[in-house]
């Protein structure tokens, strides 16, 4: 099939292997612009336009596809293209009516189980929100965010200590996968569109960095949840004194303390630290401020922790 790919983080890029090996013709890939990182701010292509440009596919990076001048010109090539099809996995761009109108189908790869966890970030929210299950839902795109009616899905259960780049690195491979099944079923003319039971709908708007702080005042479980959910980006973090850690990876250890202010270290070999139900959460990977990322135990070895310490 002719098809215009449009991604932009490397969650999608097995999206678009996967057509490249598979033979599919793939006209153009639409990604965001090149965005200034690091510290000296450099330039940067996404991670879909270095793959696309590696099977020289043309790339094109309008700033907008609803208003002004590079809407007008992404409208115009798209048309000129006529492809059959749009695959959209995580884009990060609406596409607007007389966009969605050019191609006769526009399918878009949601890593959840629509309609839950619609929005930007369904990954982290699903392990935030403590969820066992979750998945990929291919889709047919319509003007609303993550509505438009369900082609097929699949789903995975989470791991107790998955983290959210984990479960991101699995979904996308099997996004790929649910993708290719969807476009088969393009071509033979099976699909059978599910409309959205929006009163099962949820919200999955995007991770900010306001959200890292870690409430030790919470359960366990829910710290837990916290710390995974934000691995490894933005991450979630804690005051030890004046020094600010990220902390990457941690387990439940099944013990309960009593007596003792929520963030307190209750083992300082293993940096165990009590909750707000007196469950106790053991970091595993942590990273200080200016330091590398490494294992906890490697971390107390070169700064002990004083028995009592308490984290804010």
């Amino acid at each position: 099939m002719n098809i215009v790919f449009m991604g932009t983080p490397d969650f999608a890029v097995p999206c678009l292997k996967a057509l490249v090996e598979s033979g599919e013709n793939v006209l153009a890939v639409f990604t965001q612009p090149d965005k200034p990182k690091g510290r000296g701010y450099k330039l940067t292509p996404s991670p879909v336009k270095e793959e696309a440009l590696s099977h020289n596919i043309p790339v094109y990076q309008p700033q907008s596809l609803k208003k002004g001048e590079d809407a007008e010109q992404a409208e115009a090539v798209l048309k000129e293209l006529a492809p059959d099809l749009f695959i959209v996995v995580a884009y990060g761009k609406i596409l607007p009516k007389n966009i969605l109108d050019i191609p006769k189908y526009c399918i878009n790869v949601h890593a959840s189980l629509l309609p839950k966890y619609r929005g930007a970030g369904p990954i982290q929210w699903s392990v935030l929100n403590g969820e066992k299950v979750t998945g990929v839902t291919t889709m047919l795109m319509a003007e609303g965010v993550d509505t438009g009616d369900m082609l097929l899905s699949q789903s995975t259960e989470i791991g107790e200590n998955e983290t959210a780049a984990e479960l991101w690195d699995r979904l996308s491979v099997m996004g790929a996968e649910v993708m290719l099944k969807t476009i088969e079923a393009v071509k033979d003319n099976s699909l059978t569109p599910i409309k959205q039971d929006d009163s099962l709908a949820s919200h999955a708007p995007m991770i900010t960095k306001d959200m890292c702080p870690i409430d030790f005042s919470k359960t366990a479980q829910e710290v837990h949840n916290h710390i995974r959910g934000l691995s490894s980006f933005p991450c979630a973090t804690a005051m030890l004194g004046d020094k600010r850690l990220k902390i990457f990876k941690s387990e439940i250890t099944g013990d309960k303390v009593t007596g003792k202010q929520p963030g307190t270290v209750v083992n300082v070999k293993d940096f165990t630290v009590v909750c707000g139900d007196g469950g106790c959460v053991r970091f595993t990977e942590i990273q200080a401020d200016g330091g590398k990322r490494m294992k906890a135990a490697d971390y107390l070895r070169g700064k002990p922790i004083e028995e009592g310490t308490v984290l804010k």
